[in-house]
C-alpha cells in the first residue's frame, strides 16, 4: 500500500493506461496535468481517484456525467466505446430476432448545443459506420423529441442523443433508444429499460481501448429535412389565437427554432422569446442552473410577460423535451409557476374529455407512482384506465394503449404515437391551445383546476430532497425510514408503510418507500437515479371544497399548511440519516 498523502501507484498506472489509449489530445493533456498535481495535493489525488473509482455507469438513462478526462467521466474515450458496445449489440440482438443482421441496423443520431456534443455525435457515428451500420446523423443542434420522433418516423433500430438535457453546463450525456426491428410494441422507440440496458453494458466492457476502435471518416448521411417537416406538420393545429400572448424561453438550449414555428403553425402569432435565452448557449448564462422548475429560472420570462402583459408563458428545457407553464393565479395574487402535477391535470382533463366523447372511450393515461394521484381520479371519471409506473419516461411511454402520459418532474408525452418520449414542444402547443380556447370562453387554466378540485377533492404535491455525500449512503436513508417510519403524517396516523423493492400492483421492485395515512397524505421517498439525492415527493388532499373561488382559495391555503407541515416533518426524518449535506424544499 501507498503511504498516505502518497499517489497510490496502482491509480497512477490506471490513468497512464488511459491516456495512452485516450484519442482526445486535450483529454490527454489534462490528465497528464492532474497526474502531475496529483503526486504533490490531496484534493488532485482525491479528483484523480473519483475519475477512476469505476466506468460511467451505462444504465437506463444510457450515459450521463460531467466532461471531463477519465472513465467515469463523459469524454470522447468513452462515447466511443459506448457506441462500439451499441453496435455489436444491435447486430446480435437482429441475429437473433430475425437470424439475419441485414439490412444492416439503421442508426440516427441527435445532438444539442452544449460543450463538445457534436465531437460525441460524430464519435459514434464514425464508430458505427466503420462497423457497417446505417448510420443518420443530424446536420445541426436539435431537440431531444425531435430525435425520438425520427426514430419511430424512420423506423430506425436505435436513436442516440447526445444530451445531459437540464443537468448544469459541466454536464453530457448519451441517451439511447430502440426501435425498428429491435423493439416492437408500446415499447417501441422508447428510451432503454432492462434487459437491453445491461446486454448492451456488456458489450461496452467487451469494447477495445479508444484508440483500437475503427472510426470511419465518411459513410453516414444527415437527417433527412423532411424528418422536422413531418414533426410539425403532425401537431395539432387550427384555430386562430390572435389574442392570446405568450412569452416563451429555451433556456439557452436547441428549443427556440422548432417551438417558435409549432406554435405558430398552430395559430399563435403573439408570441415574445425571452432575448437573453433565446440562442443556443452552453454556458446557460442567466440562470444557475437550466432547469425551468428551479427558484429564479424564469424571472426574466416573467419579467418579459408583465412588461407585455401577457397571458401565458410557456418554458422548455435545453434539449426541449420538458415544459413549464406560468399563469397569473387570482389565488396567489401574481405570476407563478404551475406545478408539473398541475399541467399533467390539465393535460389530462382535455384528453380525457375528448375520448369521453368516443363510444364507448379507450386509451390509458399514466403517471409515475411519485406524481399525483388526481390524474387516477380524471380517468376514472371519464371511463378509462389510470396506470402509474415506475419514475422516468422509458417506463412511462411504453404503457400499451397510452393516451398521455406525465411524470410531475415537468414531462409530458402528449403524442405517444409518434414520440415515446417526453415531449415539450407538443405539450406546449397543446397547453396554448387548451389556454386559447378557454380565453374565448372567459376563463384560464386556474379555472380548469379549480374546477377539478371541486369534482375530485384538491390534490396538493411538493418535493423535499436531502443530500448525502456518498451515493452508497441513499439505499441506506430509505432502509432507516422502512424500519423506523413515522407514527403519522401532520398528525394524522400512517396506515400504510410499502417497501417498493417488494414491488407495488403490477410494477416491478424499485428502491424505495411508500406512507399512507388516515387522511390520504401520501409520501413517497426514493433515491435519485441522478445525483446523491434522496427525494420525498408529497401529496395531501382536501376535501372537495364549495362552488366559490372564495372557497378553492380556502382549500388551497389549507391544503397548503398541512403539506408544509409534512414536508418540515419528512425533511427532519431524512436529516436524521448520517452525512447529509444538504436539504432543499421545491414548488413552496
Amino acid at each position: 500500500m501507498s503511504p498516505v498523502g502518497a499517489l497510490d501507484p496502482d491509480l497512477e498506472a490506471a490513468a497512464l493506461r488511459w491516456a495512452a489509449d485516450d484519442v482526445d489530445d486535450g483529454d490527454r493533456r489534462e490528465l497528464h496535468e492532474l497526474l502531475v498535481r496529483a503526486r504533490e495535493d490531496d484534493a488532485a489525488r482525491d479528483e484523480l481517484a473519483s475519475r477512476f473509482a469505476a466506468p460511467l455507469e451505462f444504465g437506463t438513462a444510457g450515459l450521463r456525467g460531467a466532461m471531463a478526462a477519465g472513465p467515469a467521466r463523459m469524454n470522447r474515450a468513452v462515447v466511443i466505446r459506448a457506441a462500439a458496445g451499441l453496435g455489436a449489440f444491435l447486430r446480435e440482438v437482429l441475429r437473433e430476432v430475425l437470424h439475419d443482421a441485414r439490412p444492416a441496423p439503421l442508426v440516427v443520431i441527435g445532438f444539442d448545443a452544449r460543450h463538445r456534443s457534436h465531437d460525441l455525435a460524430r464519435d459514434s457515428a464514425a464508430v458505427l459506420a466503420a462497423a457497417g451500420l446505417r448510420v443518420l446523423l443530424s446536420p445541426a443542434p436539435a431537440p431531444t423529441p425531435l430525435l425520438a420522433f425520427a426514430v419511430r418516423h424512420l423506423g430506425a433500430d436505435a436513436g442516440i442523443m447526445v444530451t445531459a438535457s437540464h443537468n448544469p453546463a459541466t454536464d453530457n450525456g448519451y441517451k439511447v433508444y430502440l426501435g425498428g426491428r429491435v423493439v416492437t410494441g408500446p415499447g417501441q422507440g422508447a428510451q432503454i429499460v432492462p434487459p437491453y440496458d445491461g446486454r448492451i453494458a456488456d458489450r461496452i466492457a467487451q469494447a477495445p481501448a479508444a484508440n483500437a476502435v475503427p472510426r470511419a471518416t465518411s459513410g453516414w448521411r444527415p437527417v433527412p429535412e423532411a424528418v422536422r417537416e413531418a414533426y410539425l406538420v403532425g401537431l395539432p393545429g387550427g384555430e386562430a389565437a390572435a389574442d392570446l400572448r405568450i412569452v416563451t424561453t429555451a433556456m439557452h438550449g436547441v428549443g427556440d427554432p422548432l417551438l417558435g414555428e409549432a406554435l405558430r403553425r398552430a395559430g399563435f402569432e403573439d408570441v415574445h422569446p425571452v432575448p437573453q435565452q433565446q440562442r443556443p448557449d452552453p454556458d446557460f448564462p442567466t440562470v444557475a442552473f437550466p432547469n425551468p422548475e428551479e427558484p429564479g429560472a424564469l424571472d426574466l420570462a416573467l419579467d418579459l410577460a408583465r412588461s407585455l402583459d401577457a397571458d401565458l408563458v410557456l418554458a422548455v428545457d435545453p434539449d426541449a423535451d420538458r415544459c413549464a407553464v406560468a399563469v397569473r393565479d387570482p389565488h396567489a395574487g401574481g405570476w407563478r409557476r404551475l406545478h408539473g402535477d398541475e399541467v399533467g391535470s390539465l393535460l389530462g382533463e382535455e384528453v380525457a374529455a375528448a375520448r369521453d366523447r368516443s363510444a364507448p372511450p379507450r386509451g390509458v393515461l399514466a403517471s409515475s407512482i411519485v406524481s399525483s394521484r388526481l390524474l387516477s381520479r380524471i380517468a376514472a371519471d371519464h371511463g378509462l384506465e389510470h396506470r402509474a409506473t415506475l419514475t422516468g419516461f422509458k417506463w412511462i411511454a411504453r404503457v400499451d394503449g397510452l393516451v398521455l402520459g406525465y411524470e410531475e418532474a415537468i414531462g409530458y408525452c402528449v403524442d405517444p404515437a409518434r414520440v415515446r418520449d417526453k415531449d415539450g414542444v407538443s405539450a406546449a402547443v397543446a397547453v396554448a391551445r387548451l389556454a386559447a380556447r378557454l380565453a374565448a370562453r372567459g376563463q384560464g387554466l386556474v379555472d380548469v383546476l379549480d374546477d377539478l378540485a371541486r369534482r375530485h377533492g384538491l390534490c396538493l404535491t411538493d418535493q423535499v430532497s436531502v443530500r448525502f455525500a456518498e451515493p452508497s449512503q441513499l439505499d441506506r436513508a430509505v432502509a432507516r425510514l422502512l424500519d423506523a417510519p413515522p407514527p403519522d403524517l401532520a398528525g394524522s396516523s400512517v396506515v400504510r408503510v410499502h417497501d417498493l423493492s417488494k414491488g407495488l400492483e403490477r410494477l416491478p421492485p424499485t428502491t424505495g418507500v411508500e406512507l399512507l395515512a388516515e387522511d390520504d397524505t401520501r409520501v413517497v421517498v426514493r433515491p435519485s437515479g441522478t445525483e446523491p439525492k434522496v427525494k420525498a415527493y408529497l401529496e395531501v388532499v382536501e376535501p372537495a371544497p364549495g362552488p366559490s373561488s372564495e372557497a378553492v382559495g380556502r382549500a388551497r391555503t389549507a391544503a397548503r399548511a398541512r403539506l408544509d407541515q409534512v414536508a418540515e416533518q419528512v425533511q427532519g426524518l431524512l436529516l436524521g440519516s448520517p452525512e447529509p449535506l444538504e436539504e432543499r424544499a421545491t414548488q413552496k
